[in-house]
């Protein structure tokens, strides 16, 4: 009988903390549980969440990640949480009950056109990635199988993921009626086989590198607060539409600038200047008074 231990692992994110295994835990899925009632499969993470303090389980095949509630530190507790894993683990109890045979999953894919010309967006009826991911090339895209597929069509030259879409950023020498249909298939046959978008690593990676709002950052002014509150509530919603991200990256106190990050089919848009300055830059112009003076974006 395998013998587990834990090994302790610190994220840039305060409250994630991941404990890796020395064995697989899992078969090859990997899962994320937002309280007990979503961990019907798995044993283990029902016992976490008797936790008080646990607020989100994640396991992987060779991890498993915890993100805590405010109530205490990590170091106060991250001793006794490893202990009771080692303990389950060892003891032989299932971690999860995985389909042994899995089948496909009813999935559709259909395309739409964006303001951009060079972007097309797949949408999905299922929830592919929990967070943002944006690749630039094949090489960024190393812990995502499907972008890596899409970087095999010769004249894809961007891919960004968000919630349950893809944007697909083409090379002028491909023209969209010509592929549409097969990248719309091999994204649709992707999700129906069940496979992992992005890999669990990556997600659990990204969620403790920028925790789930920009506002956590104790770094920022109130100003810069109001502008990413705007943002997050009027402008990234209309993007994302539309197949794009926004993001806050800074704001000068002595230029009255916003410098924002454009991803997805927002990025090199033609139509994004446009929109910047008549729409994002007017209204925060309007909602921060004398604040704002200028947005300047930099293209993700």
């Amino acid at each position: 009988m395998k013998e587990f231990t834990i090994t302790i692992v610190e994220t840039n994110n305060p409250a994630i903390l991941k404990f890796d295994t020395n064995h697989f835990i899992t078969k090859s899925n990997n899962y994320e549980y937002k309280d007990i009632d979503e961990a019907k499969n798995s044993p283990l993470a029902q016992q976490l969440f008797y936790l008080p303090f646990v607020k989100t389980v994640y396991i992987s095949a060779n991890f498993i990640a915890l993100e805590r509630f405010s109530i205490v530190e990590w170091d106060d507790v991250k001793d006794e949480v490893a202990q009771q894993l080692v303990e389950y683990l060892n003891s032989g109890e299932p971690v999860i009950f995985e389909d042994k045979d899995p089948k496909k999953v009813p999935a559709t894919v259909y395309a739409e056109s964006t303001p951009n010309p060079a972007v097309m967006k797949f949408v999905s009826n299922k929830t592919i990635v929990p967070t943002a991911f944006e690749f630039k090339n094949i090489d960024e895209a190393k812990d995502s199988e499907l972008a890596k597929k899409l970087f095999h069509f010769p004249f894809v030259k961007e891919v960004f993921f968000d919630e349950n879409y893809a944007s697909v950023t083409k090379y002028e020498v491909a023209d969209w009626n010509e592929v549409t249909f097969d990248i719309r298939e091999l994204i649709r046959n992707f999700i129906a086989d069940g496979l992992e978008v992005v890999s669990a690593e990556s997600v659990v990676k990204k969620k403790a590198e920028a925790p789930k709002t920009q506002l956590q950052d104790a770094n920022l002014d109130d100003t810069s607060k109001k502008i990413i509150d705007i943002l997050e509530e009027y402008v990234k919603p209309a993007v994302a539409s539309d197949g794009g991200n926004i993001m806050f990256k800074s704001y000068d106190k002595e230029t009255k600038t916003v410098n924002v990050i454009l991803q997805g089919a927002c990025s090199g848009c033609p139509s994004s200047t446009y929109t910047l300055k008549n729409g994002i830059e007017s209204m925060l112009k309007n909602m921060m008074a004398d604040h704002v003076e200028n947005v300047v974006a930099i293209n993700g």
